[in-house]
């Protein structure tokens, strides 16, 4: 993981700066024999009823439309867990003071964003990302998007 303020790409952001905000991290391995019991502990550990696989690439139809709709601000009602297999992408998040901090994730990354806590998704240059998905029910969950709102 690497993590930054989008517009002051200077000041790193460590696991804690992103713990105070409520975005949490942790490290695991890529092998599916050494990450399922710490996968399992963590969804066991925060409620989380099912879990999906997702898969994004050059073979993915529609891709630049799905990355376009994934890079619209939007939060959702329920915590957004993604656990990185291969591949990497980018989650910009809006901190407390709505300023972006980007958060660069690759294999063995698994990321909690917070619920109501707005963000967009895009894939990095690599345009390739295989992640596990976990869900808090089993209706998984739906985005809404940020309005905006001015003078």
């Amino acid at each position: 993981m690497h993590a930054y303020l989008l517009d002051a790409p200077d000041h790193a952001l460590d696991a804690a700066d992103l713990a105070r905000e409520g975005i949490l991290h942790w490290s695991l391995p890529t092998d599916p024999a050494a990450y399922a019991a710490p996968l399992a502990a963590i969804r066991d550990d925060r409620g989380y009823v099912q879990m999906d696989e997702v898969y994004l690439g050059a073979s993915t139809p529609d891709l630049e439309a799905l990355c376009t709709k994934f890079f619209g601000e939007h939060l959702h009602t329920d915590e957004e867990i993604r656990f990185v297999v291969e591949g990497a992408g980018i989650f910009d998040l809006r901190d407390a003071a709505d300023r972006w901090m980007r958060v660069h994730v690759g294999p063995g990354d698994l990321i909690i964003v917070p619920a109501n806590r707005y963000h967009r998704f895009t894939l990095d240059e690599q345009r390739t990302i295989h992640c596990k998905r976990l869900f808090q029910d089993n209706l998984g969950w739906t985005a809404v998007p940020r309005v905006a709102t001015g003078a």
